[in-house]
């Protein structure tokens, strides 16, 4: 008997929005370089990279 699953990409979805989101704050980092601006885009950059992971591995089928 065949069974019908179906299959989504929100985890891909969600990764890629999370990572245009870290390579802005990468961004925010490198361009900010000697001033506290450098640390948000930092603390972006990891923050939305680590929160990619996650929506990759919550919605992975």
């Amino acid at each position: 008997m065949a069974t019908q699953s179906e299959s989504t990409d929100k985890g891909v979805g969600l990764a890629l929005a999370l990572s245009a989101l870290a390579v802005i704050g990468a961004l925010l980092m490198l361009t900010g370089a000697p001033d506290v601006t450098a640390a948000w885009g930092f603390a972006a950059a990891v923050l939305f990279s680590s929160l990619a992971v996650v929506g990759i591995h919550l919605y992975w089928d």
